[in-house]
């Protein structure tokens, strides 16, 4: 049950929902789909904080836009075909997983200050709780788990 005060919603209780947020979106790579990606994750973001009164801090706000970013750039750039990038999230955390058609796994490179490029998994490492990637029937998925909460 909902109340609401002056346009405000107030949850109860009563109303707190007991299944993950989930959506999924399917990109064809084209050009745009990487903007397509970040816009899809900022909307999900926005469901988290209106159906599960998730408090997201600013940091973890940037920090779900980036591993976006960097996951679906490179499904984008190295699968050479379509990828899935799937959202499931909490008032705590927020899983991405980006599915792709290439078997490759992705490779973590030693810290090198001069190399240009492939940063990418280093990015998501350093901003995510948990990554693991794993080979699946008709590819491979990447997952991300990232902290929502101030901390």
């Amino acid at each position: 049950m909902t109340y609401h005060l002056d346009g405000a919603v107030i949850p109860t209780g009563f109303d707190v929902p007991v299944e993950p947020l989930r959506r999924a979106a399917h990109f064809t790579g084209e050009p745009g789909c990487i903007a397509d990606a970040r816009a899809f994750a900022a909307h999900f973001l926005e469901q988290l904080r209106t159906e599960w009164c998730a408090e997201i801090d600013e940091r973890a706000d940037g920090a779900v836009l980036l591993v976006v970013s960097e996951l679906v750039t490179n499904a984008d750039r190295h699968s050479g075909g379509p990828y899935i990038l799937e959202l499931e999230g909490t008032a705590a955390s927020l899983t991405v997983m980006v599915y792709d058609s290439s078997a490759a796994l992705p490779r973590v490179f030693p810290r090198d200050p001069r190399r240009v490029g492939r940063h990418g998994l280093e990015i998501v490492q350093a901003l995510a709780l948990r990554v693991d990637v794993e080979r699946v029937p008709v590819g491979k998925r990447v997952r991300a788990v990232i902290g929502l909460g101030a901390g």
